[in-house]
């Protein structure tokens, strides 16, 4: 395939010599003569592992070249890549001024080459880190100063990057998937193509999941190295060896390092995850050590609750049932529910609930859960009811707060409803329905996770 890559920066590259390498005919366009004069003779303009030698070897067999010459190098490729820099303002946005050149460029050629070959398709895929919208964005301007219109004449894919200075050419043959966001069949097939020698999953996803996914992963990773700081601060002021502690921490795959947990939802709770976490945070602060992090854990916990209960604020007048109310789904452990939390303060406010769930029987309740139910609310008996189907009856608003299977039948045949789901059920629901999810859409529920080209 012939490829155009705008931006010869670290990102551009590593990409012209590894799809040189792959075999295809690539030419770099940048405005900066320096880096053009090294690509045309034979080398990198990075310091980085391998590509010196990769730029070489396919300088040398006449598939890559560059320019200056923007024009010339749309019309003679199939597929461009944009890998131009995106730097932090001074108030921390992103400086597009560099991509939205890019974008004019595209918007004028494309024209032309349409008018030259009427049957082209031209895929620009966005390799460079952007806000979701982005792209979206640059297609717009494109369409308005050529006249052609998007995913019929061009096709605009988010191609997000994921190499890592020092080991970018190995991470660009290793990657742990590649990621491909579009509205086009056609341009993501395109893309895939690009990959196919590649020993990775292709994920297609809509465009704004792909943009964001850079600054997750990046904000994750920096997340780890904080965690992992604090925790060694704590260790160490204890003669503890941190990096033994953090060895074993990652041998459970199970959960640590694992996908458990990072599901979006409702508010943690349970008799272990707030204990342990005070536990950890009293040590920090009987040692004089400042672990903010750490010490944020539960105030972020506290906001999650507070925006499921803000969504419930404005049902006053209505009656609001409780599809579950243990810590999870299966249990009868009422300690430190998240559920138990947020109908403690509805009914403060004067709201009038009812609870359905069968794992919990007041008259059985002993020990710690009995206490800890008598502390908060005393009359919970009242409130629970044995029937599902009276108390979907009874309530306007349906809150799913445990993920029971038997909910999903339930929610099936309601109508007329508002439902406040905090787990995210796989339902089809009526669409008489209200359908409100805590971090989700009803549309995000029933749609698969990749899309289906």
């Amino acid at each position: 395939m012939n490829i155009s890559i705008f931006g010869l920066g670290y990102v551009g590259c590593v990409s012209l010599g590894c799809l040189a390498q792959n075999g295809h005919h690539v030419v770099g366009v940048d405005v900066n003569p320096t880096k053009i004069d090294q690509i045309n003779n034979g080398r990198a303009t990075i310091v980085e592992k391998d590509i010196d030698t990769i730029i070489a070897t396919q300088h040398d067999l006449g598939r890559i070249r560059a320019t200056s010459d923007y024009r010339e190098a749309i019309l003679n490729t199939d597929l461009s890549i944009i890998a131009v820099g995106t730097p932090t303002t001074s108030q921390g946005h992103l400086n597009l001024n560099y991509i939205l050149k890019v974008a004019e460029h595209f918007g004028d050629v494309l024209r032309e080459k349409m008018d030259l070959y009427p049957d082209s398709f031209h895929v620009i895929a966005l390799r460079s880190t952007v806000m979701p919208g982005t792209c979206e964005k640059i297609a717009s301007m494109i369409e308005a100063r050529s006249g052609l219109t998007a995913n019929v004449d061009f096709a605009l894919v988010s191609n997000p990057e994921f190499l890592r200075e020092g080991t970018a050419v190995h991470d660009y043959y290793h990657p742990p998937l590649t990621l491909i966001g579009a509205q086009c069949e056609q341009a993501a097939n395109a893309i895939r193509s690009l990959y196919d020698k590649l020993p990775a999953e292709v994920v297609i996803a809509d465009i704004r999941t792909a943009e964001i996914m850079k600054y997750v992963n990046n904000t994750y990773h920096a997340l780890k190295i904080s965690f992992a700081n604090e925790v060694g601060n704590i260790c160490s002021s204890l003669g503890i060896d941190s990096h033994q502690v953090m060895d074993i921490f990652c041998k459970d795959k199970q959960l640590n390092i694992s996908n458990y947990y990072f599901k979006p939802g409702f508010a943690y709770g349970g008799s272990c995850l707030p204990k342990d976490l005070k536990g950890l945070q009293t040590l920090a602060h009987d040692l004089y050590l400042q672990v903010p992090l750490i010490n944020s854990i539960h105030r972020t916990n506290e906001i999650q609750m507070q925006r499921s209960i803000s969504v419930l604020m404005k049902y006053t007048r209505h009656n609001i049932g409780f599809l579950g109310i243990g810590f999870k789904a299966g249990t009868d452990d009422l300690r430190n529910s998240p559920a138990v939390e947020m109908a403690e303060t509805l009914l403060g406010k004067g709201f009038a609930l009812s609870i359905y769930d069968r794992n919990v029987h007041t008259s059985e309740l002993t020990g710690t859960n009995k206490e800890y139910i008598d502390q908060h609310i005393p009359h919970l008996s009242r409130l629970l009811v044995k029937d599902a189907s009276a108390l979907v009856s009874w309530a306007d608003v349906l809150v799913v707060s445990t993920k029971e299977p038997e909910f999903i039948d339930l929610l099936s045949k309601v109508t007329g409803k508002i439902i406040v789901d905090l787990v995210r059920l796989p339902i089809e629901m009526n669409p008489t329905n209200e359908y409100i999810g805590i971090n989700w859409s009803l549309d995000a529920v029933n749609s698969s996770k990749q899309l289906s080209f």
